[in-house]
């Protein structure tokens, strides 16, 4: 379900990337890319957290095929807004809807991860769920610039790619309707009034059930360092691709050289499902992060010394790997030390951090770099972000486990300091966590 899901995702972000960005119909500058970004990845950091709470009253199951259906309509709506040459507000709403469900349907999938996997394996289950997952993401990027190439990438050929990006929602919810009801959790769900309280107060719960457990505090510092960073890096490569690089025999600029640049991140993403697992036994979760956040610093540096097409290309592999190490390792902090009642509100609230930081650090770079992307500036503060973010990580982990703020029943006092710093799995690292 959750390949299906963001195979369908990355079609849909690609086909509108393409639709804006790279049609010819269309010009895009550092504004106009910032706000398709925002529109691509702000939309749940707003209504993520009060959302998440329904993923913790209500059964799980029945929430994905529902919000997959909806998403896949959705999908189909903005199709005919981008083949009529809609575009503007109107399509940016529809946008918004669409990455907004989609947002809703991950949180969820991953909430329900640990009643499918045993607490043991969720390392592993994370790298297959969460990389695999991204990789596919990516594949589904590929084919809708691939079939961009056979429609045209004119209105009509985007909204074809849209149009049969619906497909991977329309699967998803179909085979999340084949699990049992009740599989997927909660372990107790409630249903009306306590649902309408749990969603008023989605945001401050999730913030509270972080705030009490040190590792997933620690590692959310982690990935929003990344996804600053990150976000200045794409927009940068974005105008570049567009405007900066000139062809160079296999590599390519435009809406090719940005298929190259996806393929190569997924390379990314397999070096980490590789790498993680290994990181973690020999340097705990922690040990892992601080290895992917100065690989990121280093990178970026190297970036803003060497900008050219070959090094976009390497920085993509190294970046991209070294945020899926955070991201991996986040998510099995959540899942292995906040308890199950607030789980679904920790994930939405970990999907907004993830998306605003991005989505804030792309609004700034757009109104810092020049039209061509060119500015090794921006890359030395993203290479800071990774180092702050580092700095900010061995802070909190080093705090006291602290029991949520009584008496509100929906957050469980955290864990006590023993699991909070074992291993992701029941076999203690060797190494320092």
């Amino acid at each position: 379900m959750r390949f299906t899901a963001q195979w369908g995702d990355g079609m849909f972000q690609a086909a509108l990337g393409g639709a804006v960005l790279f049609n010819p119909e269309r010009e895009a500058d550092p504004i106009a890319v910032a706000i398709g970004l925002a529109v691509l990845f702000l939309p749940y950091s707003i209504i993520g957290p009060f959302a998440g709470a329904l993923l913790d009253r209500w059964d799980r199951r029945r929430v994905l095929w529902a919000a997959n259906l909806v998403r896949a309509v959705l999908t189909v709506v903005v199709a005919i807004l981008v083949a009529t040459g809609v575009g503007g507000p109107p399509l940016y709403l529809g946008a918004l809807a669409v990455t907004g469900v989609t947002r809703f349907v991950l949180a969820g999938l991953s909430a329900a991860l640990p009643h499918v996997v045993e607490e043991k394996h969720l390392v592993e289950s994370n790298v297959l769920a969460a990389t695999a997952g991204a990789a596919v993401a990516a594949v589904g990027g590929a084919c809708a610039i691939a079939l961009r190439g056979v429609f045209g990438p004119d209105n009509a050929g985007g909204a074809t790619v849209t149009v049969i990006a619906s497909l991977g929602a329309l699967t998803a919810a179909l085979l999340a309707m084949g699990f049992r009801p009740g599989l997927l959790g909660p372990d107790e769900p409630k249903e009306a009034k306590r649902a309408l309280v749990a969603v008023a107060r989605g945001l401050a719960d999730g913030a509270r059930a972080t705030a009490a457990v040190p590792s997933a505090s620690a590692s959310f510092a982690a990935l929003v360092a990344h996804r600053l960073a990150f976000g200045v890096s794409t927009l940068l490569m974005l105008l570049l691709f567009r405007h900066g690089f000139t062809q160079n025999g296999l590599l390519l600029t435009g809406m090719g050289g940005i298929g190259e640049m996806v393929a190569v991140a997924a390379g990314g993403l397999g070096m980490a499902a590789v790498v993680t697992p290994w990181l973690v036994r020999r340097l705990g979760r922690a040990g892992a992060i601080r290895v992917a956040l100065v690989l990121g610093a280093l990178t970026q540096l190297a970036l803003s010394v060497h900008i050219r097409m070959e090094m976009a290309l390497i920085g993509a592999f190294l970046l991209t790997g070294a945020g899926q190490i955070v991201k991996l390792c986040a998510d099995s902090a959540v899942q292995s030390e906040v308890d199950d009642d607030t789980r679904g509100r920790v994930f939405a609230l970990y999907d907004a951090v993830f998306n605003i930081g991005y989505v804030v650090a792309v609004a700034a770079a757009a109104l810092l770099a020049p039209p061509t992307g060119r500015s090794p500036l921006l890359l030395v503060l993203a290479a800071a972000c990774y180092l702050l973010g580092l700095v900010g990580h061995e802070l909190l982990r080093r705090r006291r486990p602290r029991t949520p703020r009584a008496p509100h029943p929906l957050v469980s006092a955290s864990r006590d300091s023993q699991h909070i710093e074992s291993g992701v799995s029941a076999h203690r690292p060797t190494g320092p966590n």
